[in-house]
């Protein structure tokens, strides 16, 4: 039996937004390896809307409460999606050198303190865009700049020996992914979806290694 604690911080993706089981990923993966025998506690860190600079600002703070030193602490990263959208009359809401350089800070610091991997964006319904808050704010996804994104975090994770679960590539051609977004908003999707998301990580091995 493996007991640990284990942290995803991210955001909608990684809170499950969408899914009426209210589980998400992180949910579905954390009760298959309770269901084998393992002691997981899951916190999961996903806040609706954040970039890579809201989650830089919360993340370490949110997480040492949780992973106190006298625990098997890890790390799951998802996040960078939101820096994409195009934010009607207000342009990107970050720029990629900016998320890049983000990203590089948060996993570095990550690594260094815990046992961390990365999950990546998916891919969003180009043509179900944009994504109109209920007050009138509208952002527009790019799969175009999420694949630019994806490519970027598959580098970083590489040059400071982080594993990395490119989802963008799993999903991008996944037509039951796609109609799953498509019953719900064309960036989320439904529990369908996320657990099409929790058997990707689930059979990665780098996942499987936290519980060999």
């Amino acid at each position: 039996m493996t007991a640990m604690r284990i942290c995803f911080v991210g955001d909608s993706i990684t809170v499950g937004s969408g899914d009426n089981h209210f589980l998400g990923w992180p949910g579905r993966l954390c009760k298959h390896e309770t269901k084998n025998g393992h002691d997981v506690t899951l916190y999961n860190l996903g806040v609706r809307g954040d970039t890579s600079d809201m989650v830089m600002s919360r993340w370490k703070r949110e997480c040492e409460v949780r992973l106190p030193v006298h625990v098997n602490g890890r790390l799951v990263m998802s996040f960078g999606l939101n820096d994409t959208a195009e934010e009607v009359n207000n342009g990107i809401r970050v720029p990629i050198n900016k998320t890049i350089a983000n990203i590089k800070t948060v996993l570095d610091d990550a690594k260094n303190w815990l046992p961390t991997i990365t999950i990546g964006p998916v891919p969003i319904i180009e043509d179900m865009q944009p994504y109109i808050f209920p007050d009138g704010t509208a952002y527009q996804y790019s799969n175009t700049r999420i694949q630019e994104l994806n490519n970027q975090i598959a580098e970083i994770c590489l040059n400071l020996d982080i594993k990395y679960l490119d989802l963008f590539q799993i999903l991008i051609d996944n037509e039951d992914w796609q109609e799953s977004q498509r019953d719900c908003d064309g960036v989320h999707a439904t529990e369908i979806g996320y657990e099409i998301i929790h058997k990707s990580v689930m059979n990665w091995d780098s996942w499987r290694s936290w519980f060999s």
